[in-house]
């Protein structure tokens, strides 16, 4: 908390020292070199010199990025045009000495040519810019409004973003100006630029508008009423929607990336082909999941998540409430609006436990862990990290469905994890106006509950310990069994790759480490035979323990010989029954929403 209020204090001191208005023009002249090109304007200036920034992230994916590799030279003029000195003092730093000039105007271009829900792009088809890799801030200014003009490229005929636009028509140029809030809320409103195919429904009582771009299988009328639904379901959680309009960018592609969420909007990236059978399905969850975050992470949120620091790594221990939560909701919200059957919930949420007690780093990984290093290990992963690392999204989903069972069998089937979600949003955001520390969200948590949590901290959130599902679980009735058997393992995988047989993952204390084999050692024969990945495949999946294996294989052109020696792995798994007895029936229909 006080390193939080130090942060504030020191932006409401540099505003107050730098006092300048801050506006940009951002122009395409030519898409087919993929460079926006962007001017800022900085009047009622106060310092001597001015220090700009490009961020290093991009809120909502924990990694840094390093946007300022993709601008080239940034340039500085005073209001007669006459150059200043500009010098690059950091990676993503560049001082403007103002000399006497009360009005400065700064230049820059940035490469755009990578289509994902939190990069920018720019071609002949269309541009999207997502601002914390387009727009620079002036140290100090973050919280100064100001105003972002767009000229599109003359191929270019719709303008899509939850920005405010300053008027209602569009300049002859095809131009459109808008009004931020300050630098966060820039950054918070993607902006689709091209001939997006456009639509609009209306649900929870708001404005929802829809720009699709790039061709696919949808049906308009569809999607307006089932992406109602999934708002509806949503906002049933709360109460209430704090937003007056909403925006969805959806780009419609080959290699789809998920989807980014922001405070009034969100960007999902989608197969084409993805809008019928149960692709559908998980486009709606999609939809369910970027919704539910309006809430969940951009207004219920650690207090580490906004305001943002841009220079460097925002840590929090909490990304499993974050992600995790909103992984359950998102089936929660489809199970509780008919798009899943209760056994659809069920066998989803056990997929989803299956694959995280399965995995050999849920060992090894505390879920708190996860979330506080996903700066350095989740968006970085490696050929050994299914070994050590674990899934906050996943777990924490798992950890709130038994948050969940708790509360119910607390509270009778008189309240649910949603009336925890609305205490928070109640308490933090719409009182408060802030995030939580992580200990504040341990405390409500505990009181909540009328549980000391320690216990459970230490063994599910910060340790590794596989809770008892049967006990938290069979109290609101579903009766989980392990089922989990010790089995003949190698403990390796393979691909194929240009007509040769790749080993592409080795288990942690597998036959396949014991005996020697590496990641990306070539498998020549095995037992005085040619190999190819279908013949060990097969082979592999009928091993006897304590079987020997002659394996021939290259690493670095050299040809090496081991033996290995199948041994047993168990890996965990669980499947749920549901319950007959009368006793738990009323609160398991509380749990699955039917109240």
């Amino acid at each position: 908390m006080f390193k939080y209020l130090i942060s504030i204090l020191l932006s409401l001191f540099f505003a107050i020292s730098f006092a300048q208005d801050v506006n940009y023009s951002l122009r395409m002249p030519k898409p087919q070199n993929h460079y926006y090109h962007v001017e800022m304007e900085l009047s009622d200036i106060k310092s001597k010199e001015v220090n700009v920034k490009m961020p290093i992230w991009a809120p909502g994916s924990y990694l840094a990025r390093e946007f300022a590799k993709h601008v080239n030279l940034v340039k500085a003029y005073d209001e007669n045009g006459k150059d200043l000195i500009v010098k690059k003092t950091d990676k993503n730093t560049w001082k403007v000495t103002r000399e006497n000039a009360s009005k400065i105007t700064i230049n820059y271009e940035v490469y755009a040519f990578e289509l994902s829900v939190r990069t920018s792009f720019l071609d002949l088809t269309h541009g999207f810019v997502s601002g914390s890799g387009v727009f620079m801030y002036v140290e100090g200014c973050k919280a100064k409004s100001g105003t972002v003009e767009v000229f599109p490229h003359e191929s270019f005929s719709k303008i899509t973003t939850a920005l405010e636009p300053v008027a209602e028509s569009i300049a002859s140029d095809g131009s459109v100006k808008y009004t931020f809030e300050d630098y966060d809320q820039l950054l918070d409103c993607p902006i689709e630029i091209g001939n997006q195919k456009e639509f609009s429904f209306q649900a929870a009582g708001i404005t929802h508008h829809v720009a699709m771009y790039n061709f696919g299988n949808y049906n308009i009328p569809k999607l307006k009423e089932d992406m109602a639904k999934v708002v509806k379901g949503a906002t049933s959680v709360f109460g209430e929607n704090p937003n007056k309009e909403y925006t969805f960018i959806i780009h419609n592609v080959v290699n789809a990336q998920g989807g980014l969420e922001h405070r009034n909007s969100t960007v999902l990236s989608v197969n084409r082909w993805t809008y019928d059978g149960p692709k559908y399905k998980n486009f709606l969850k999609l939809v369910a999941h970027e919704y539910f975050h309006l809430w969940n992470v951009k207004r219920i949120r650690p207090v580490e998540l906004g305001p943002f620091n841009y220079d460097s790594e925002n840590y929090t221990s909490l990304l499993w409430v974050m992600e995790g939560f909103t992984s359950y909701y998102e089936k929660m919200i489809l199970l509780k609006e008919g798009i899943y059957s209760k056994e659809e919930f069920l066998d989803k949420m056990f997929s989803s436990l299956n694959y995280v007690e399965g995995s050999v780093g849920s060992r090894v990984q505390p879920v708190s862990h996860a979330s506080f290093d996903a700066w350095i290990k989740a968006y970085r992963p490696n050929e050994n990290s299914s070994n050590t690392t674990m899934s906050y999204y996943s777990r924490g989903s798992v950890i709130a469905m038994m948050l969940d069972s708790k509360i119910i069998q607390k509270y009778k089937g008189k309240k649910s994890l949603d009336d925890f979600m609305q205490l928070i949003y109640n308490k933090y955001y719409l009182k408060k106006g802030r995030g939580f520390s992580e200990t504040e969200f341990k405390t409500e948590l505990s009181s909540f509950i009328g549980e000391n949590m320690d216990d459970f901290y230490a063994k599910y959130i910060d340790g590794t310990e596989i809770p008892d599902y049967n006990a938290q679980f069979s109290p609101i009735g579903l009766n989980v069994a392990y089922v989990g058997e010790s089995k003949p393992s190698v403990g390796l995988s393979l691909s194929q790759s240009g007509g040769k047989t790749i080993v592409k993952g080795i288990r942690s204390n597998s036959a396949a480490e014991d005996a020697g084999l590496s990641v990306n050692d070539e498998v020549i024969g095995f037992n005085g035979l040619r190999a190819d990945k279908s013949s060990l495949d097969s082979y592999f999946d009928n091993v006897i323990t304590g079987e020997k294996i002659n394996v021939l294989f290259s690493r670095d052109n050299e040809l090496y010989s081991v033996d290995i020696i199948v041994t047993e792995y168990e890996k965990p798994k669980f499947k749920y029954e549901i319950s007959e007895a009368q006793s738990t029936k009323k609160l398991f229909e509380y749990w699955l929403r039917n109240n």
